[in-house]
């Protein structure tokens, strides 16, 4: 333990407690980042939202949330939120009690077409969806809206100590001034990412992770850019990557609980990649990363992509000791490369070197290419039966022949694998199966930072206007689905969702207030002003500061006055 390390674990605790009170690191200022516009300067909005109930009510995590406070004011609506509730918590019940409480769902609402969860939704889509729609609590939900829409730069948020590097710039601990939440931010080199042609790769990383929402993959949260980076704010893995766990923690290799239970979480993330007809093509111990609570997530798109409807692709892309035979052949292929990868992955994690090689041996990309085409991997006396089969089915040398390629079910069939006997998947997808292991909140699973070589300077590249219509495609600002978690999670939904007294609307949410429309105009609604006297040598300078609370803006009005008026 390093000063250095200790240093940065005692800078991250302090940030994430804060400095006491009820903010949780948020900025004195956290209101004003997130200050409700008035409802009626959200008529663009309401025009052109999508007026879909599975996006607006479901999908969205703050939508779900004010359509359910919706529900809360009427008896049969709230009956329907219920049988929901019980329904989901049917699914992820173990099976020695699913049928029991099958039975209790049932007669406590009557029939069985009730119970189905596809007719409840069915029902909440229609009429109540549309009375919603007209209600305060959908008001509220396009000030939410207009508030995750705003323009994002580097002042949200507080920036900590570097952590790794990327192929185009550092990777830094962030820390946002609005809710407290930590995150790590990925910035990509502006010249860096010219002097290496990396713009197509850096875009599509950005696009994938906008399609992903997993809790086995890493999210984006925020894509905005400075004058130097382009930034990617995504998900804070404290834990360590895979490989640090492999092979720094004492015994080369893990035990047979990590490793099934890793697998299983490492399957559970590519399965809903392919679901998105994504196709990940880069799986190593170096792209697992471990949170807080010994979960792990997919990381690193950089070198997915996504499949055409019905089609193949190719490429040599990944990295050399853990590319499939169809990769390195340059055939095409399609998700079989991913499932190759788990294998990879799997024997790795339980042997301690990787399949075609040893820990730290170093061959030419020729002979490695050849082992993997050619060579039968090794099994030996920390392989018991259940794993040896996992893995020879899944790297077998042909494509047609490997686990999860073979009658087109994908992870459906691997699932099924008596590897993954102990494994119950829907509890496992809904998070509520724990982890062998759980890191120790005082340990630093990563090198040092002094260790973390540095960028060499990158000279002779400009940038012009070419450059700047391709940053407007990736500084697109806040991701909706983790952006609603973070509110939720961090309380702030919680502290800033209040309503008038026996649930009437707030001034914010009066429509009867009508807003100018005139250019050059601004109307105030002053709560209060104050004076702040600023001296110069020879001029006396007030600020008279005043608060609109109908726009959630300041107006700063200088005064200049002569210094003999005696102030």
């Amino acid at each position: 333990f390093s000063w250095e390390s200790l240093f940065w674990f005692l800078s991250l605790f302090y940030c994430a407690v804060g400095n006491g009170g009820n903010r949780k690191g948020r900025s004195r200022k956290w209101k004003e980042f997130l200050r409700f516009p008035h409802i009626n300067e959200c008529t663009e909005l309401e025009k052109s939202i999508e007026q879909d109930y599975y996006s607006l009510c479901v999908k969205q995590p703050i939508g779900k949330q004010l359509f359910r406070l919706f529900c809360a004011t009427k008896s049969d609506l709230q009956h329907c939120i219920n049988l929901l509730d019980e329904t989901a918590e049917y699914e992820v019940t173990p099976d020695d009690k699913r049928k029991n409480f099958g039975k209790e769902l049932i007669n406590k609402y009557l029939t069985s077409q009730v119970f189905k969860h596809s007719f409840i939704l069915f029902y909440l889509s229609g009429a109540p969806f549309a009375e919603y729609q007209k209600s305060m609590y959908f008001d509220r939900f396009l000030q939410w809206k207009m508030v995750e829409r705003r323009p994002i730069t580097r002042d949200i948020f507080r920036e900590y100590r570097v952590l790794g590097k990327g192929g185009f710039g550092e990777v830094c601990a962030y820390q946002s001034r609005a809710s407290g939440k930590m995150y790590a931010c990925k910035k990509l080199e502006k010249k860096r990412i010219k002097k290496q042609r990396g713009e197509a790769m850096a875009l599509n990383e950005k696009q994938i992770l906008e399609r992903v929402n997993s809790r086995f993959v890493v999210s984006l949260a925020y894509a905005y850019e400075t004058k130097e980076d382009l930034c990617l704010v995504l998900t804070l893995m404290n834990g360590g990557d895979l490989r640090f766990h492999i092979y720094n923690m004492g015994t080369e290799g893990l035990n047979k609980e990590r490793v099934e239970f890793y697998a299983a979480e490492i399957l559970c993330g590519l399965s809903h990649l392919h679901k998105k007809s994504i196709v990940y093509r880069d799986l190593k111990p170096e792209n697992i990363l471990l949170d807080d609570n010994g979960h792990i997530r997919i990381s690193d798109l950089g070198l997915a992509i996504i499949l055409p409807e019905e089609k193949l692709v190719k490429g040599r892309v990944g990295t050399v000791g853990y590319m499939a035979p169809e990769v390195i052949t340059n055939t095409y292929y399609s998700v079989s490369v991913d499932w190759w990868g788990l294998g990879c992955l799997i024997y790795e994690m339980t042997d301690g070197n990787p399949p075609f090689r040893k820990h730290k041996e170093r061959l030419p990309r020729q002979e490695m290419e050849r082992r993997v085409l050619e060579m039968i991997e090794n099994y030996g006396k920390k392989f018991d039966e259940d794993t040896k089969y996992i893995c020879k089915s899944l790297l077998a040398k042909n494509p047609k022949e490997r686990l999860g390629c073979k009658y087109g079910r994908g992870s459906e069939v691997i699932k099924g694998h008596v590897f993954f006997k102990d494994i119950n998947f829907t509890r496992l997808e809904a998070g509520m199966m724990p982890p062998p292991f759980v890191p120790d909140p005082r340990a630093v699973y990563c090198a040092d930072v002094l260790d973390i070589d540095q960028f060499s300077t990158v000279k002779g590249v400009s940038l012009g206007e070419v450059d700047e219509n391709f940053y407007s495609k990736f500084n697109t600002g806040s991701v909706p689905v983790p952006w609603q978690n973070e509110m939720i999670e961090t309380e702030c939904f919680k502290d800033l969702n209040v309503f008038g007294p026996r649930g009437t609307r707030t001034p914010d949410l009066d429509r009867s207030i009508v807003i100018p429309k005139t250019k050059g105009q601004f109307m105030l609604n002053v709560s209060y002003v104050t004076l702040e006297h600023k001296t110069s040598s020879s001029t006396g300078i007030f600020v008279a500061i005043a608060n609109n609370t109908l726009y959630g803006s300041k107006l700063y009005i200088f005064l200049l006055c002569q210094k003999s008026l005696g102030y």
